[in-house]
């Protein structure tokens, strides 16, 4: 026998033996951080350990304290920085917790001080170096250290190369990816689903198809992210043939089934797929509960939350996200406070995330102090935040309160985005700030470097429509710099409704029926503008022309939260059990109102010439009308909230009675103006932002 083979023989003969102590063995059952403190107590007071057993109890605390999963990267980095003469092993071990950790950049200073001692990394080393490169978005750093790799010839190992493809593709270099994965000689299925992925992240899906089919094995994540590239697309025939035709499914496949339909809003696709499902997990029942929020189902959302809690299936950040949007496009505070009271029973981190959805919901269901209160109780606040509460503000009719919001923004560091200005303008818009709102647009891109879009633009034409400012509306539609959408037209529209500008009306109205045949309410509004100027005629002619197109007006939807149970309401509803008591309630706030008040509701847009008295029947019907009605009548709270869900047009009908406080939530941003539209109306005329007057 050779001097080395005897050498190596007498070493591992030394580290067996070393292995053998009492303490040693209970490192490796060890299962807590507090069986591992304990027993490295022991080892500590041990005085009869050899060099070779206090290395290996060093390596077995380092490796369960920075890579097990109840393990602890601080107590690692202890013992660690304790060592006179860390060995790679250490330095790997510790390398890998810290890559995996929310500081992996910390990895990247540990490998630093390796090469500063000279203490040389291995082919264990670097794929733990690259992966907290691509975590931490440091792709330029994470270049040098492929340059080394290079130079010490470690670039040909295949888990090297699938590190390096993984770090290009998400540092959006997808030509560096491709350089690798071409000079991959012996690729395994690792290097060719990072190809694909990186393909599948950019939008590359037929690359990523060119990939896959050339893949002589492919294993389960590779049918998964091809499925997945063609979900997010939105292409769901192509993702269903690939899992149709894949050989074993996991419950992954399943979900990316589940987010595609989703992406497309079918949620009746989605469902049948998660009822097929042989087996679900959170992400499953977190994909189905987000297409029912997305797709408007949210009454399905919160039922299917139900269920999912009945199940024993714990609630994650991304569940309570879609329940809280959910929440908001009810109006339903009721059950987005009790939303929030499960976030806190069941420690859910209230992240940048949750916590803008918690201002969201609140401001959306009529409670801003709530929302208020939320905001100023998070740590961290992005600028998604920021926007969310200033158009909260917004929303409410609070204009300064939005603008001095947006000032507190900027002063704490946060940059506005396209998002913010819309809020902002959007408070111009209602509370008649017309100069303001100009000076905003001006100076979005003159100071902020952000170009105005059409939706900026829709909202200064808005406002200058309210003020009755038609010809500066008109002006600003023909200067802007891009194709005026439907929205800018309607808002204009809505101007000349208001205003009783019919020859101007006449023109947009034609104009926006051109662009819109298939919209409703673009019909209507123009036969409201003839019916206000007593042109019963024409107005029969748009009614005609919208009957002979087929083109059907959608009743507007109210729903009003009793006792956490969501009533809906549709206008002209006579279809309620106490539809008779709630149609008394209705005529007795009225005569209240013509007897206290000289109230009378806004007959004007009654298209035909009928007597004043069943005009006035006719504006009563109005869904938020019987929502409030039902409300007075069965419901004690000083505080009703009543949500409109679609409205039939832009401003539509002001007059609405009663002390509540309103609560909007819609998908569409025309949609959401033509309710604030036809809310504010009433608002303003009385000089009051959401408390209306007692009935």
């Amino acid at each position: 026998m050779s001097l080395s083979a005897s050498t190596q023989l007498h070493a591992a003969r030394k580290l067996k033996l070393a292995q053998t102590h009492p303490l040693l063995t209970q490192l490796d059952s060890c299962k807590t951080m507090r069986e591992l403190t304990q027993i490295h107590a022991l080892i500590i007071k041990e005085d009869t350990f050899s060099p070779y057993q206090s290395s290996s109890a060093t390596t077995k605390l380092i490796s369960f304290a920075a890579i097990s999963p109840n393990g602890s990267l601080h107590y690692a980095k202890s013992i660690f920085n304790h060592l006179q003469n860390a060995d790679i092993f250490n330095c790997n071990t510790l390398i890998r917790g810290l890559s995996n950790s929310k500081t992996p950049i910390q990895a990247l200073s540990l490998y630093q001080n390796m090469l500063q001692r000279g203490l040389s990394p291995n082919n264990f080393t670097y794929p733990f170096v690259i992966k907290a490169c691509t975590v931490s978005s440091l792709t330029r750093y994470g270049t040098s250290v492929h340059a080394h790799v290079c130079k010490i010839g470690l670039d040909s190992d295949v888990y090297i190369q699938s590190s390096l493809i993984h770090m290009y593709t998400n540092g959006k270099d997808l030509a560096a990816a491709e350089l690798v994965f071409a000079k991959c000689c012996d690729r395994d299925t690792v290097s060719w689903n990072s190809m694909i992925d990186g393909y599948v992240k950019y939008g590359e899906i037929e690359l990523a198809r060119n990939v896959f089919d050339r893949m002589c094995c492919r294993d389960v994540i590779s049918w998964n992210t091809m499925i997945n590239g063609y979900a997010i697309l939105g292409n769901i025939e192509e993702a269903k043939k690939l899992f149709d035709a894949m050989p074993e499914r996991s419950v992954v496949s399943w979900n990316s089934m589940l987010a595609g339909y989703g992406k497309c809003e079918d949620y009746e696709g989605a469902y049948r797929v998660f009822n097929e499902m042989p087996r679900r997990d959170v992400a499953s029942w977190n994909a189905m509960i987000a297409c029912y929020a997305q797709c408007g189902k949210s009454r399905e959302a919160l039922s299917l939350f139900d269920e999912m809690k009945a199940l024993g299936v714990k609630a994650t950040e991304a569940t309570v996200v879609s329940l809280l949007s959910a929440c908001a496009h009810l109006g339903a505070l009721d059950q987005g406070s009790s939303l929030h009271k499960y976030i806190d029973e069941h420690k859910i981190e209230i992240g940048t995330i949750t916590g803008t959805a918690l201002v969201d919901m609140y401001a959306r269901c009529g409670s801003l102090s709530l929302a208020w209160q939320v905001f100023c109780s998070m740590e961290d606040k992005d600028v998604f935040t920021w926007n969310t509460i200033i158009a909260g503000n917004a929303m409410h009719g609070y204009a300064k309160e939005a603008h001095e919001l947006f000032k507190k923004m900027q002063e704490s560091g946060i940059w506005p985005n396209d998002i913010t200005f819309v809020a902002l303008l959007s408070a111009c818009s209602h509370a008649g700030m017309v100069e303001e709102g100009q000076r905003l647009l001006a100076c979005m891109s003159s100071t902020y470097s952000i170009e105005p879009k059409v939706e900026h633009y829709g909202c200064v034409i808005d406002l200058l429509s309210r003020a009755g400012h038609l010809e500066e509306a008109m002006d600003l539609i023909e200067a802007m710099p891009m194709e005026p959408n439907s929205s800018a037209w309607g808002a204009l529209l809505g101007g000349c409704r208001i205003h009783g500008n019919t020859e101007v009306g006449e023109l947009v109205g034609k104009r926006l029926i051109g662009l819109q045949p298939e919209h409703s309410g673009r019909y209507v509004l123009l036969s409201n503008i003839y019916a206000a100027a007593k042109r019963w005629d024409d107005a029969r002619k748009v009614r005609k022309k919208m009957k002979a197109k087929k083109v059907t007006k959608i009743p507007g939807i109210t729903m009003i939260e009793l006792k956490g149970t969501v009533h809906q309401f549709l206008s002209g509803d006579q279809s309620h059990p106490d539809s008779d008591l709630i149609n008394e309630k209705l005529s007795e706030i009225s005569a209240r109102l013509k007897s206290a008040l000289g109230y009378s509701p806004d007959t004007q847009q009654a298209l035909y010439d009928i007597e004043e008295e069943e005009k006035e029947h006719a504006v009563s019907i109005h869904s938020e009308k019987l929502a409030i009605a039902f409300g007075l009548l069965t419901s004690d709270s000083f505080q009703l909230r009543v949500a409109n869900l679609i409205a039939g047009d832009k401003f539509g009908c002001g007059g609405t009675v009663g002390q509540m406080s309103y609560s909007v939530r819609e998908t569409g941003r025309e949609i959401e103006n033509s309710m604030f539209d036809a809310l504010m109306e009433t608002w303003s005329c009385k000089g009051n932002k959401l408390n209306y007057l007692a009935v």
